[in-house]
């Protein structure tokens, strides 16, 4: 049975198809819809984008009519923006329908740029049409695109070189695409043959490697196999039954049982020293946010497998709001029906209250097996500010940074010369004709943007360190300024200088 996907049959043809769509990139898109229009298209509104490309007889202009916006296409045109491929070759890819001397496309086919530690990466990514597009309800095995999830997911990735890496549930493959520039190999899995065979569109369009593509369940097809790096953004959104459903958000376990299951077992794949970066959303049923997550780490510690953790939440929703935000998502509105909205936002919310939900979060996890030894990393955070970019490249040096000040002892802590961080700036606050500041806070421009209030000892400390004295050094000489004992001046300083060089103040 045909899986409504398009294929790439030959080398040729993804070479033809290739060196058609060279030029079509981001920054031509941008130029033929202008700025607002791209910010609306953010948003999933094309008219603007419509009105600005149908102004334009460019091939630019012609892709992105077909293939962004959901309009029907001259075949004529078509066979000049795609030369080599021709409309009669798209079509035999499965890219679009021809009737009657026009195109229409079967697929979204878009144009996708990111920068990482090996520069700029251009790539083209195919998926399913969404609702902006076509008007109707998705499928339920609908193939997502490029969304705000998987640009997250993307960003927080650590893109140190590895061996080999595993994109666990990987949808139309823009994960497996970023990790085939730094992996030595690439295994994709997905419950859905569908989302597997446009991941193999992508990756043949890409040349982007010879991933190894799986179908199953979570862990099911990797039984006994390690990665050393691990990238899911899974079906997390709760479903309850009555409720919309699709196969990309939906997972089928009840309440947040996906996540649960993923921070409980992933621990068995990772080698040492490995590495999972997921996002998620978990159910908050008492006062602590945290409470569920630090079950589900006890989980993985008791089946074998303790792991260094730090999971960042960045948003919390009522159990109203999770309902609406997803409700909304699904295109289910007051406005388009209000009967269905209201039976569904009923099922959520008898759901919610019966299992005593209060809250749902959203955010970020990072687990790590430790390379030897035990776990020495447990940090559970929540976090709404901006993340610095490029995120990921702060995780691995935060990383490097806790590492390294955990196999410190004190006394060689004491003896490493400490310089603050290039990003970090010092404000201070108080009464102008106040002699000394209110407050002085230690603000970090990367990362988590983190703001740490100091004392005057603190801050002294932070003022010497350009990388010439010890820490010890300047301990001793503050606590002859300040006429504090030298003792009690060192005992201080320690955990704070443990803390500021693992949140990347001090390097």
């Amino acid at each position: 049975m045909s899986l409504d996907v398009p294929v790439l049959p030959d080398d040729a043809s993804a070479e033809a198809l290739r060196a058609d769509l060279a030029t079509w990139t981001v920054d031509a898109v941008e130029s033929v819809v202008g700025e607002r229009a791209m910010r609306a298209l953010s948003r999933e509104q094309v008219l603007p984008a419509r009105r600005a490309a149908r102004a334009s007889s460019t091939a630019e202009a012609t892709l992105a009519r077909l293939f962004l916006l959901g309009d029907t296409v001259p075949t004529a045109a078509l066979d000049a923006a795609l030369p080599a491929t021709g409309a009669e070759g798209a079509a035999r890819c499965g890219l679009v329908e021809l009737s009657g001397g026009e195109a229409r496309s079967r697929v979204d086919l878009r144009p996708y740029a990111a920068v990482d530690s090996d520069g700029e990466a251009r790539w083209w990514v195919a998926s399913d049409r969404g609702e902006a597009v076509t008007g109707e309800r998705l499928r339920d095995d609908h193939v997502l695109g490029i969304g705000g999830a998987s640009l997250t997911l993307a960003g927080m990735t650590m893109r140190a070189p590895v061996g080999r890496v595993l994109d666990l549930g990987t949808g139309c493959g823009v994960q497996a695409l970023h990790a085939s520039r730094h992996a030595g190999s690439v295994v994709a899995t997905d419950v859905s043959r569908r989302a597997l065979g446009f991941a193999e569109f992508n990756r043949t369009l890409n040349a982007a490697g010879g991933w190894d593509l799986r179908e199953g369940s979570m862990l099911e097809p990797l039984a006994g196999e390690q990665f050393d790096l691990v990238v899911s953004n899974p079906p997390f959104v709760i479903t309850p039954e009555g409720a919309p459903s699709f196969e990309y958000r939906a997972s089928g376990m009840p309440g947040d049982g996906i996540v649960s299951s993923l921070v409980s077992s992933v621990g068995s794949v990772l080698a040492p020293g490995g590495v999972a970066q997921m996002l998620g959303n978990w159910e908050i049923h008492g006062e602590s946010w945290s409470e569920g997550l630090e079950a589900w780490l006890d989980a993985s510690a008791s089946a074998g497998h303790p792991l260094d953790a730090w999971v960042i939440e960045r948003d919390e929703l009522d159990a109203a709001e999770y309902a609406e935000t997803w409700l909304r998502d699904a295109g289910v509105t007051p406005e388009r029906g209000r009967a269905e909205f209201e039976a569904a936002y009923e099922a959520y919310l008898s759901d919610f209250d019966a299992r005593g939900v209060r809250a749902v979060g959203f955010g970020m996890v990072l687990l790590r097996r430790p390379a030897s030894g035990s776990p020495t990393l447990h940090r559970l955070e929540q976090h709404e500010g901006a993340l610095q970019e490029p995120f990921g490249g702060y995780l691995v040096q935060a990383l490097a940074a806790h590492d390294r000040v955990t196999a410190l002892t004190d006394d060689a802590l004491l003896d490493t010369a400490w310089t603050a961080a290039a990003d970090v700036t010092r404000e201070s606050y108080g009464p102008v004709l106040q002699a000394d500041p209110s407050y002085i806070l230690l603000r970090q421009g990367a990362g988590l943007g983190r703001s740490v209030s100091m004392d005057t000892a603190l801050a002294g400390f932070v003022g010497a360190c350009d990388g010439e004295l010890t820490a010890g050094q300047i301990a001793h000489a503050l606590a002859a300024l300040l006429d504090v004992d030298a003792g009690r001046m060192v005992a201080g300083l320690v955990p704070a200088v443990r803390e500021l060089v693992a949140d990347g103040f001090l390097e």
